[in-house]
């Protein structure tokens, strides 16, 4: 039986916020004016460990605070956690919010093109990737606007 190989990979991770009541506490902090502390702390993750093998597909899901941008958000490397340890072997990305990487003004070609330029596609991977993703968007030729050829 052929070992399963990571993908992702969560050690004892945590990520702590430290929490102000007010903007003059945050300065303070910053300058180490006091040795009174000036915040409280808030634990978005506390301890988590998680693996992903290649070829799974993982949704995490939890009410909103839970810790789930969080998580997406160190393991991509927009974030660094505040303790514990990520692995990461090959080529990640996330798409944080709905609409992310389509920008409206363009027609269909460029957003793909934009869309794979954001997960770390070539211009070369994008061309030879297109067939196949006109052919899943199911919009053919549409997206091309009138009187351009793009292949």
């Amino acid at each position: 039986m052929k070992e399963k190989k990571i993908a992702i990979q969560t050690k004892q991770l945590e990520k702590v916020y430290r929490l102000y009541d007010k903007p003059s506490d945050r300065m303070r902090g910053a300058f180490g004016l006091s040795g009174k502390k000036h915040y409280k702390e808030h634990h978005a993750l506390d301890k988590v460990d998680m693996t992903v093998y290649q070829g799974e597909t993982v949704g995490i899901i939890g009410t909103n605070g839970s810790g789930k941008s969080t998580i997406l958000k160190i393991i991509t490397g927009v974030l660094n956690p505040s303790g514990g340890e990520v692995t990461v072997d090959g080529r990640i990305s996330a798409l944080l919010e709905l609409g992310a990487g389509f920008n409206m003004e363009y027609n269909g070609i460029e957003n793909i093109y934009l869309n794979g330029t954001m997960i770390g596609f070539s211009e070369k991977e994008i061309d030879e990737k297109m067939d196949a993703i006109l052919d899943f968007a199911d919009i053919g030729r549409l997206c091309v606007p009138a009187g351009q050829d793009v292949f």
